[in-house]
């Protein structure tokens, strides 16, 4: 079987739609249709049916979907295994928010260097959709995340709380969104929370959907935004960001998603120092907390 008619199977899966399918595998909506078409013919079977909501999974779809998931994943195993460069013993690909990123894989991934320094690692970033659909194809061996899918063959683990604050450039700034405020994309559970606390919210002049971006307008222009504290800290700590008393804080979970099936070696030394980086940055904030009201 082709692996693309596989690869075009799971993306309408995960978009929910041929037309969303289409956008996010950069080809026409005929060409998923078609493609469908030609994966239902060989299996002999019927895979989806449409209705006004998108697309729903028949029963020998939802059959089909572990196999679909798997057989993508060998292939992009063997390919991985077959390009191990030279002098390597294997390969492991990480993908992360980009705000996971920073303050936390970036210090995870010197000590995996250190730990395995035979293994090559490719790292990569992007938002949520990206990363589960490099998983579900198996080109994403391990994705850290804010809000991971439930799917078959995929393991979930939550590595730690993410605190959001509201921070500005200036620090007599009101508790709540006011003018030059940057609302950031942090996911559903952010947004409905967000909307319980500033009920009088009517949105944002300028929103990001990457915390990076927000932060560096809001350092270069002035302003304020919910980020997250390990990120800030440092502008805390050199008053550049202030946080705002008074305005409610938000928890994010991060998690780490990986196969089921998996090598216990590699992707066990790989998690657990990921960890160990969590629970070193969370003793690090309680102890910064701590100065904090001494001070």
């Amino acid at each position: 079987m082709d692996t693309e008619l596989a690869r075009t199977f799971l993306t309408v899966v995960a978009a929910g739609n041929f037309v969303s399918a289409a956008e996010r595998l950069h080809v026409s909506q005929s060409t998923v249709s078609t493609r469908i078409h030609a994966l239902e013919s060989y299996l002999g079977c019927t895979l989806f049916v449409r209705n006004k909501a998108g697309t729903a999974l028949t029963a020998a779809g939802r059959q089909f979907q572990r196999h679909a998931a798997t057989l993508v994943r060998t292939v992009e195993q063997a390919r991985h295994d077959v390009g191990i460069p030279k002098g390597f013993s294997g390969t492991l690909a990480i993908g992360g928010r980009i705000g996971l990123w920073e303050e936390f894989l970036l210090h995870w991934l010197p000590m995996m260097r250190e730990h395995r320094p035979t293994l090559a690692i490719h790292i990569e970033s992007g938002l949520e959709p990206e990363i589960m659909r490099g998983l579900i194809e198996g080109r994403i061996d391990i994705g850290v995340l804010y809000t991971p899918q439930s799917r078959p063959g995929l393991k979930v683990e939550k590595l730690f709380d993410e605190q959001l604050i509201l921070v500005s450039t200036d620090p007599h700034a009101a508790p709540e969104p006011r003018e030059n405020y940057v609302y950031v994309e942090w996911g559903p559970e952010f947004y409905a929370r967000h909307s319980v606390s500033f009920p009088n919210f009517g949105g944002a002049a300028l929103a990001a959907n990457i915390g990076w971006l927000g932060l560096q307008h809001v350092l270069n222009n002035g302003g304020s935004g919910y980020f997250p504290r390990r990120i800030v800290q440092p502008h805390l700590d050199a008053g550049r960001l202030h946080a705002i008393a008074g305005a409610p804080s938000f928890y994010l979970p991060a998690y780490v998603i990986y196969p089921a099936e998996h090598d216990a070696d590699v992707f066990g030394n790989a998690l657990a120092l990921m960890h160990d980086v969590a629970r070193r940055n969370a003793r690090e904030r309680a102890d910064s907390d701590l100065v904090s009201r001494a001070t």
